[in-house]
Parts: C-alpha cells; structure tokens; sequence
C-alpha cells in the first residue's frame, strides 16, 4: 500500500555520489535516506526540532528531561522491553539532546530495519509519562547534573557559556538546574511534548543498505497517523557577550581556561574558511595553540580550539587546563595567537596542511551508516539541501589565506574576547588589558 498523501518525493538531482532521497508525508513528516549498498549496516534516526534554546527559564532541561522520560516505557514496552527489543536484534539504541537538537536512533543489520523502527517510533509516538517514573527519573538526573558539576572542564564550559550567551537560552544547561528539575511536573512535561513532537517537527532520516520506498513505507505505517498542529517556534537570535569572570575552586589542581569570541552561523557561506580557521588554531596537534603551548612551552595537557556553530550564531572558543602558576602565560599565548592570525596571512604550508586534515576528517566521518544518518538531519535543518562529498572537498580548497585573515580580523577584536577560569586562582586575575 502506497504512502498516503505523499506531498513530495524528489530524488537529489545534485548529489554525483550520494544517493540521497526526501519524502514529506500529507502530514508533514520528512523522511531522507541515503543508499549505501556496499555495507550491511543501516542507521535510522528521528529527530526532533527542539532542545534548550527552545525552553524558558522555568523550563530549563525540559527537553532533556523528556528525552530520558520516552525510555521509561510506552503504551506498547515497559523500559526493561524497551532495552531487550534493541538487544535481540544487535543494535545500537541511542538518544541525546542538545541546543537545538533532540535524537533518537539506532543502528542495526539491514535486515533488522523493521524491528529497529518499531521501536524508535514506539518511544517517540507512544511515551506514558508515568508520575512514578517521572519522580525516579528526576533522582537520575540530578545525579547526571552532580557528574557534571564534579568535571571542572564540565564546569568551566557551562561558566563560559552562561556568561557569553548571557540572557538567552543558549547559554543555559541543557541537563537544567537542581530547582528545574525538580519542579517539573507530568502536566508540563505532557504540555512541552505535545507542542514541539508535532508532524512538522518531525524528521526521520536513515542512512545504509537499504531503500527509500521501504523505509517511507515503515514511517508512514508507523507516524503517518500522527494528526498536525499549529506549531510555533522561538526565534530570538543571540546576543554574545565579553565577560571575564574567575571563580575559585581550592579543591581542584588545575586552573581550567575557556577564551571565546564571537563567530558566525552554522548555515553561513564563510563556514569552510571558519573550519580552516579553527584547525589552524586549535584543531590538531600541528596547530599553533598546540605546537606553542604544550610542544615549546610545556604549560599544558590539553590545549585545543573548537566552533559552537548554532542556525544564527556562532562562538570560537579555545580551552586549556594549566597550573595555576602557568594560568597568565596560558591566557597570554592564547591571545598572542589569536593576535598573529589576525595581522598576517597565514602560510601556504600551513593552509595546505590544514585543509588536507579537514578533508581527511569529512572524508572519514561519512565513513559509516550512522554519520551519514546524521549528516542528512544536519543538512536538511540548516542548509535545505544535501551536499556530496565532492561539493565540501571543493569548498574546502577554494578556502583562501585572504578569507582566514579577514574572519580572523572579524572575530579577534580584543574587545569582543570572553575569558572564563575555574580553579585554584592563588591570586590569578585577568583585566581586558591584559587581553589586548
């Protein structure tokens, strides 16, 4: 029996090595696969477009919340059927939540595709919300909230960002607070649910040995009854901040650094030469905060770069961990570097060998069913197409050393640089002078 009310079906006329197909039920529903016959394996996953930028204050962790809540049983599995189910057919059950993000997918053989959906679709469709459950699952929650407390990196991140992201929703926990956590009740949890797992906020996306035609057939069979309905989403674009805030904390060892700046949107047309940019800083073990701080220097373990790149913002952040005695010089060399990228070209050498790492990391993480499944979610939310490997190994080199350097111009103002520590300061303090 066909799909019902199938709006579209189109087959991605661009894609030259990626057989990528989109399906949008009459209920809204999307579906996208990608054909990988040369594996066994097949990774499906349903996502949904919510996640901790989406909550207010009162409802921080929500989301979260919810997600942990769709695996303590439906209408069809207790939680303890829930696990047998993805162990009886060999697969890899998973879920997360993130800013923007909530996933819920699996991995199994291809032959256990059927098995695998019926189950997934059944924790998204069919959760009970039970009071019982609720209250127990708050207990495990707040233990997760104490791990990360306890993680001093963990910990100086969230600093970092609830400062940066100041006023806004990104710069809130996605786990939530003690208080939140515990006010939640199954009338707000119900309530949240039923605004935001709606039919258009609802994508399915499967990547691995198998077929479109069968895998909209299992979503229609499994989420084609689902009824619509007005749905609204928040659309408050963030304002960063330049803080420097330093907490003490005497019963760690280290001082943990986080040096932030502005950057630019996931969807944004400069995004490969940001990529470039942040490998060259921080991305590898050839990088410069690398090479400098821990090869010459020896003032870190960890010292390392990465992009948190949302639908309309974006932030570069750098963090190491040093002793306290060595947490000036640390801040220093980061903002020494950050400094050079910004007042010369780098060299021909170093964006040869930065651009072949990114390839290499593209390249290798379209490896398996399963990125290639998320890749698909990631491609459709933010950039309303898909890709082929091909397209990003181009956008890749067309990077230029001029781009790096005007990006580098635009984020590395000193003062639009963000600073946040936690440890044992032993008098450390850091001013904007300092920064410049």
């Amino acid at each position: 029996m066909p799909p019902r009310k199938v709006a579209t079906i189109r087959k991605n006329s661009e894609s030259r090595n990626r057989e990528v197909e989109r399906t949008v039920l009459g209920n809204g529903v999307r579906v996208i696969t990608e054909k990988m016959p040369h594996v066994r394996s097949a990774s499906v996953g349903i996502w949904i477009g919510t996640g901790a930028r989406e909550e207010s204050k009162e409802l921080t962790g929500i989301s979260h919340f919810i997600e942990h809540m769709l695996f303590k049983g439906t209408k069809n599995r207790t939680a303890e059927q829930i696990a047998r189910s993805a162990d009886s057919v060999g697969g890899g059950l998973d879920a997360f939540t993130s800013k923007e993000l909530v996933s819920f997918n699996v991995k199994v053989l291809d032959e256990h595709i059927p098995q695998a959906f019926d189950v997934i679709s059944d924790l998204v469709r069919n959760p009970l919300f039970e009071k019982q459950e609720l209250e127990k699952e708050k207990g495990v929650i707040l233990e997760e909230l104490k791990m990360e407390v306890d993680n001093p990196e963990s910990l100086a991140h969230e600093i970092f960002a609830s400062n940066f992201w100041k006023g806004h929703p990104l710069g809130r926990s996605i786990l939530g607070t003690q208080a939140t956590i515990k006010s939640f009740t199954r009338e707000m949890v119900e309530s949240y649910y039923h605004h935001y797992y709606t039919p258009k906020n609802i994508l399915v996306t499967a990547a691995g040995n198998l077929t479109h035609r069968r895998i909209v057939q299992l979503v229609e069979d499994h989420l084609g009854d689902l009824k619509p309905h007005r749905f609204t989403r928040t659309d408050n674009t963030p304002t960063p901040h330049a803080p420097i805030v330093v907490r003490n904390k005497s019963s760690i060892e280290q001082v943990h650094v986080f040096v932030g700046v502005p950057a630019i949107a996931l969807p944004h047309h400069d995004r490969y030469a940001c990529y470039i940019l942040n490998a060259i800083l921080g991305g590898g073990m050839s990088s410069r905060l690398f090479q400098n701080i821990r090869e010459r220097q020896g003032l870190a373990y960890t010292v390392y770069s990465e992009l948190a790149m949302y639908r309309d913002a974006g932030c570069l952040l750098v963090y190491a961990g040093t002793s306290p005695k060595s947490a000036g010089k640390v801040v220093d060399s980061i903002t020494r570097e950050l400094r050079q990228l910004a007042t010369g070209l780098v060299t021909e050498e170093e964006l040869r060998r930065a651009k072949d790492h990114l390839k290499g990391s593209f390249v290798l993480g379209l490896e398996s069913s399963s990125s290639r499944m998320g890749n698909l979610a990631r491609q459709e939310l933010y950039f309303k197409r898909f890709y082929t490997i091909d397209e990003m190994l181009e956008s890749v080199e067309r990077v230029t050393a001029d781009q790096v350097l005007k990006l580098s111009e635009q984020f590395f103002d000193h003062r639009r640089i963000a600073v946040a520590a936690l440890g044992k300061l032993n008098g450390f303090r850091i001013r904007r002078s300092d920064l410049a």
